[in-house]
This record gives C-alpha cells, sequence and structure tokens, in this order.
C-alpha cells in the first residue's frame, strides 16, 4: 500500500475520533463510508488500531453511527479473512509482501504455567501467534482462537481467565496474544481484591464481569478494556449500572423520568398555563408541577406536560 494511501487511512481515523465526540452525526456516518471504502489489510488495522476505534462506535446513542461502524466491521473482517485464506498475499487488498509475511496460517498457541507461589501474578505467554481467521461475524472463543493455559495447579483460575477471554474475543478483532493479556490482568486483579483467595467472593466477581463483558449490546466495554482505554482497575471497581452500554444507560434514564413524571401525575395535576411551549407540536397549552428533586440550595425541578399531545419534559 502506498505511503499516501495510508497517511490518508489514519487522517481518516483521527477525523473519525474527533467526529464521533462531536453532535453532528452525518459527519462521523460520512467519515466511516470512507474508511469502508478504503482498502485495508490486518497490518494497517493493527498500526492505526482502527478496528478499535471503529468497533467502539457498534454500541453509539444514534442508530445511523451504530449500524454504520458495524458495517465497516463487517466488511473490513471479511477483508481480512479473504486475505488469510489466499495465503496473505493480499490481493485486491493493496496488502504489502511484509505484511503477507506476517500472517501465519496455523492456529495460534499460548501456552502458560503459573506456580502457587506466584500468587496475583500473571506470568508472560511463552508463545503467542495471531488470531485464528475467522468468517465474518463469526463467535471467536478461546477454543476457535487455539488458546489453551498449561496446568498452574490453580484450576479454578485456569477456567476463569479463559471464560474472561470469550467474553473479551467474542466479536473482537484484536490479536489472541493482546486479548489474553487483559484476561489474565483482570483475573489478577481480582485476586488481589480478594486477598489471594480463589473462593466464593472471587468467583462472584469474575462472574459478574463476565456476564456484563460478553453482553451482545456492550461492544464498546470489550473495545474499550482490550485497547487499554479503560483500566482494569477500574474495571473491577465500577457498579453494574456504569458497565451497561450507552443504549441500556439511556433505557433506565428514560424509565426513571418517566415514572418521576407519573408519580408527580399521581399527587396533581398541576397548574394550567401558556408559559412553555411544546417543542412536539409547537402547541402552549400546558400543566406543570414543581418539587424538589435535588439538594436544598438548588433550584426545583419543573415538570411539563402538553396537554394538546402527551408529550413530557423537565427542566430546572
Amino acid at each position: 500500500m502506498a505511503a499516501a494511501e495510508r497517511n490518508e487511512f489514519k487522517r481518516l481515523v483521527k477525523d473519525l475520533l474527533d467526529s464521533s465526540k462531536g453532535p453532528k452525526h452525518s459527519d462521523t456516518v460520512g467519515l466511516l463510508l470512507k474508511l469502508k471504502n478504503h482498502a485495508v489489510n490486518e497490518e494497517l488495522l493493527k498500526e492505526t488500531k482502527a478496528g478499535l476505534a471503529v468497533g467502539k462506535l457498534r454500541s453509539h446513542a444514534n442508530s445511523g453511527v451504530a449500524d454504520a461502524a458495524k458495517d465497516v466491521v463487517r466488511k473490513w473482517k471479511s477483508e481480512v479473512e479473504g486475505q488469510k485464506k489466499a495465503g496473505g498475499s493480499g490481493s485486491g487488498s493493496g496488502a504489502s509482501p511484509a505484511a503477507a509475511k506476517k500472517v501465519a496460517p496455523a492456529k495460534p498457541t499460548v501456552q502458560t504455567s503459573v506456580s502457587p507461589a506466584q500468587g496475583s501474578k500473571s506470568p508472560a505467554p511463552a508463545t503467542a501467534g495471531p488470531h485464528t481467521p475467522l468468517s465474518p461475524g463469526a463467535l471467536r472463543t478461546s477454543k476457535t482462537d487455539g488458546v489453551k493455559l498449561d496446568e498452574s495447579g490453580d484450576d479454578t483460575r485456569d477456567k476463569c481467565i479463559l471464560m474472561l477471554y470469550d467474553a473479551l474475543a467474542s466479536d473482537s478483532t484484536a490479536p489472541a496474544d493482546q486479548i489474553l493479556a487483559s484476561a489474565r490482568k483482570i483475573e489478577a486483579q481480582v485476586l488481589t481484591q480478594a486477598n489471594g483467595n480463589s473462593g466464593n467472593p472471587y468467583r462472584s466477581k469474575i462472574r459478574s464481569l463476565y456476564l456484563n463483558l460478553k453482553e451482545k449490546t456492550n461492544p464498546g466495554l470489550r473495545e474499550a478494556v482490550v485497547s487499554g482505554d479503560l483500566s482494569v482497575k477500574r474495571l473491577c471497581t465500577m457498579s453494574v449500572q456504569d458497565m451497561a452500554s450507552e443504549e441500556r444507560k439511556a433505557e433506565a434514564k428514560r424509565i426513571e423520568e418517566t415514572n418521576l413524571f407519573k408519580a408527580k401525575g399521581a399527587e396533581e395535576a398541576g397548574a394550567e398555563t401558556d408559559a412553555f411551549k411544546c417543542f412536539r407540536c409547537g402547541q402552549r397549552k400546558t400543566r406543570y408541577t414543581q418539587a424538589q428533586t435535588r439538594s436544598a440550595d438548588e433550584p426545583m425541578t419543573t415538570f411539563v406536560t402538553c396537554v394538546n399531545c402527551g408529550n413530557r419534559w423537565k427542566f430546572s
């Protein structure tokens, strides 16, 4: 791939990261479409961390951005898979001969040995290869990636590491050794918090992390952990609510506000006024109530209901 094309791809990835933080979702979708039409190979995706950047957007609050990101990830997976099946020749993908040599057809085997005396420290893998070639959208696990752990004297710890690996790898495009390193760091941190005891508290925490990390609607959490954007120490202290996807957080907030409005409605009908304009129907026939929902030194919260269309909103 020519240097100019690589630089253009890097620029698009940088622009995407900046755009995804802003309010103009149309710009983000446009950049995703440009990235989708750009020729890629595994070496380029690893170098630019484009897979991690786009992967996080699959759980974006805006459905247009999320759908576009999913399309890009599917296409990139398909291209990389095609290159690997062709023997890493990079035919039609712009892959360089150097990149082709880095693609090994054999399944990766990651071996590790942990002695009881090592406590919470996890040893570095003896050998690690690239992740197993996958069909687009295929579910990755420790078995499909060929990741194995030798007997370490603590079968519980080995199984927990593999559980965490399965949760992190499910839809990831990261190499097997990178995912395994994250899984081992998480397990070691949980063991440290459990004072080195792999008993019930340790198992319960591992189970909670596993269930939240493997949640299909929360790819952003997995990507953040594998990429290192979210530290292992922070992850292991997060609540279930903190780990929830943006979609689930938004739904929980919507339900909370709906219940609050219903509670206020049950208390009193509210005074009718034309001081507020409904942003849905444009009418000014509304009812409102006020309540102190925050601390005493904060302003009261006003709850407004449109008599015409039933739209409800609040402000402080």
